[in-house]
């Protein structure tokens, strides 16, 4: 069985977690996590997102928080952009990397945009468009791709259908998100592999919520395929609010010290990074979800 030698880490906490918050989180808060979360090597973050405040008013300051952001050459944010006025604040922020959703499932495409799967695709051509135009890198998420709310399981073919389409359009990566966190190992194997049919393998990463505990075992699965990517939200903030007891997404640190175990590189310092998970939980009122940041805590365990 071989493994990956090095995995990319992909923070989404800021964003996807952040976006979750019953109440937005103060700008500062917000800046003092990327920071935090860049010291501790992360190099890829989500930092916000350009989607109308009246939809998501947790993300309304996000050009601001970028603002503020500390120029590091080897860290790149990227920024969730929903249109064409989404990709221009993206431009004017100075980002250099954009992303793009869509749904596996037409229920809850509806729900969650206002469209079929195919308008949501036909409304990205000219946002994709005016990104190459601008020399941005196009990220595309997929949602429901392990199962729906509203309608159970989703076929994988019917998952690979959109990340054929999302990266034949230009997205450079595809995310696939299992955003109720139904999945487990098997079944997120099976959807790796159908999609790896369409779309090549070190274009896919993976998006796991973590609702019934299968998140690592799922990641675990695709990583034994050659998947090289995987998002993570520091102390596992994060939900779906259009899906109704999500639960957030794979905790960072549980993602590293499982990895960092298995001997794959990630770059990420771990005690540093659950610092960082314990400060934004603490100025959210609660304690991390990360098993692993609550273990540290308790009795950090001698360096393997």
């Amino acid at each position: 069985m071989s493994y990956p030698a090095r995995v990319q880490v992909i923070e989404v906490g800021p964003r996807d977690g952040l976006q979750n918050e019953p109440a937005p989180v103060p700008i500062a808060a917000r800046v003092a996590l990327i920071e935090a979360l860049a010291e501790a090597g992360l190099t890829r973050i989500e930092a916000g997102s350009f989607v109308s405040p009246r939809w998501v008013p947790q993300m309304a300051d996000t050009a601001e928080v970028l603002a503020r952001l500390r120029p590091r050459p080897e860290v790149g944010y990227s920024v969730l952009v929903p249109n064409l006025q989404g990709l221009e604040r993206a431009l004017a922020s100075g980002v250099r990397e954009v992303a793009v959703f869509a749904a596996a499932s037409e229920s809850f495409s509806r729900r969650n945009v206002n469209g079929s799967i195919a308008e949501t695709l036909d409304r990205f051509a000219p946002v994709l468009e005016a990104a190459r135009a601008n020399d941005l890198r196009v990220r595309g998420y997929v949602s429901c791709v392990l199962g729906c709310p509203y309608e159970g399981d989703v076929a994988p073919a019917a998952v690979a259908r959109v990340a054929a389409s999302l990266h034949a359009m230009g997205c450079h990566e595809i995310a696939l998100g299992d955003t109720i966190g139904t999945g487990t190992p098997r079944a997120a194997r099976r959807l790796v592999e159908r999609v790896a049919a369409d779309v090549p393998l070190q274009a896919i990463a993976l998006h796991f919520h973590d609702t019934y505990g299968q998140a690592l075992a799922n990641i675990l699965a695709c990583l034994e395929l050659g998947v090289s990517a995987v998002d993570a939200a520091v102390a596992g903030l994060g939900g779906c609010p259009y899906a109704p007891g999500a639960a957030g997404n794979v905790a960072t640190e549980d993602v590293v010290y499982m990895l960092r175990g298995m001997g794959i590189a990630t770059g990420i310092d771990l005690d540093a990074l659950a610092a960082a998970g314990r400060s934004i939980a603490s100025q959210l009122g609660r304690e991390p979800a990360s098993k692993v940041a609550r273990a540290l805590a308790a009795a950090p365990p001698p360096t393997p």
